[in-house]
């Protein structure tokens, strides 16, 4: 796979520090909203800033600003700050997902739920601390839910630009929720076709990294039906390889890159892709020792090595990472299907290589 140098590294940069100003005003007003409401709240505000603002690579508002200059929008601060409401679209995700995988860490820190839960020992308040840490993580990531509504709103866009964003928007976030049901229904029922893997990795993940946020910038723009079907060609590929890439974090990235213990996701049962291929390909005594201990919460650094090693033997690794070079390939071909802006299209490039190719 061969692929131009990146242009325009400093635009990239730019964009970024952009939506953070963005957030950051934002996230700024609703604080001295809720300090009014009660001192009480301070933590919650907070606690939704040190998340949104803490880490991130903003990569969704970055698809969806260079969907939005491909199809040939107008570059205005406006625009970056409706694009910037993505990013409590992925708070909201993976505050909940932590929850719902009973996750201790995010980006290194306690998770929403763990940091609430201690809190509440702290101060010897009554009642169940992880009960108390659980409802504060539902209500904060509905928060920013809710938040990216109002920030999208609130952005200064014509009534008429939104309007066309707003069926795009909301399908992106029903998407996410029941693709987050079916990852939750997946663990329970124990399901490891592949298939059911890459459904749920299509609406819990790919759609609302990639396809989405660019369709939305393409609607703020008004793209014309060929621009939106390259962007459907483009980014459902891409999203799915960006989705097999974390899959492959999951299991043998480095906590001190992805800010997550080893092995994660084999702890927390997930019928990812490159489980359910090392379940397909492995012999019968492999797939008894990888279902066994698949889901297992106490798992160990040895057991998660062991099962490392049988993901590696079966094949299934080289078959995912072979995956995600065909699917990005796919994706950029997309891209020459359609008269983009130049720099736009070498952004949408730049972007794809990134969301494959990182190492957190």
């Amino acid at each position: 796979m061969t692929h131009a140098a990146p242009v325009s590294p400093v635009d990239r940069a730019d964009l970024r520090q952009r939506v953070d100003k963005a957030l950051t005003e934002f996230l700024t007003d609703q604080r001295s909203w809720m300090a009014g409401v009660d001192a009480a709240l301070a933590p919650v505000a907070e606690s939704i800033e040190t998340f949104v603002l803490g880490g991130g690579k903003r990569l969704r508002p970055a698809f969806a600003y260079w969907g939005y200059r491909g199809a040939g929008g107008i570059d205005s601060d406006q625009v970056v700050t409706a694009l910037a409401a993505l990013e409590f679209v992925q708070a909201s995700a993976l505050i909940h997902d932590d929850l719902m995988d009973r996750s201790d860490t995010r980006r290194g820190e306690p998770s929403v739920h763990r940091s609430f839960a201690a809190r509440h020992r702290r101060a010897g308040w009554g009642g169940d601390a992880d009960g108390f840490g659980d409802a504060a993580a539902i209500l904060l990531g509905d928060l920013c839910l809710v938040w990216s509504d109002e920030l999208l709103h609130s952005a200064g866009l014509p009534p008429q630009t939104v309007a066309r964003a707003r069926p795009v928007f909301d399908e992106m976030r029903t998407e996410v929720t029941v693709g987050q049901y079916l990852d939750v229904l997946t663990q329970a029922t124990g399901d490891t076709s592949l298939e059911r893997a890459g459904k749920v990795a299509r609406y819990k993940s790919a759609k609302y990294t990639v396809e989405r946020p660019l369709l939305l910038g393409a609607a703020l723009a008004d793209a014309p039906a060929d621009v939106r079907t390259a962007y459907s060609a483009y980014g459902l590929p891409l999203g799915e390889a960006f989705q097999l890439r974390d899959d492959v974090l999951g299991v043998f990235g480095d906590p001190a890159q992805t800010g997550k213990p080893a092995g994660d996701d084999l702890r927390e049962g997930k019928r990812t892709y490159l489980v359910a291929a090392a379940v397909e390909t492995t012999d019968d005594a492999g797939r008894e020792l990888l279902l066994g201990r698949l889901g297992d919460p106490d798992l160990d650094e040895a057991g998660v090595a062991e099962l490392r090693e049988l993901i590696v033997a079966s094949g299934a690794l080289t078959r995912a990472e072979q995956r995600i070079v065909t699917l990005t390939d796919a994706a950029l071909a997309a891209l020459t299907a359609v008269d983009l802006d130049t720099e736009a299209r070498q952004a949408l490039v730049d972007l794809a290589i990134a969301a494959t190719r990182r190492a957190d």
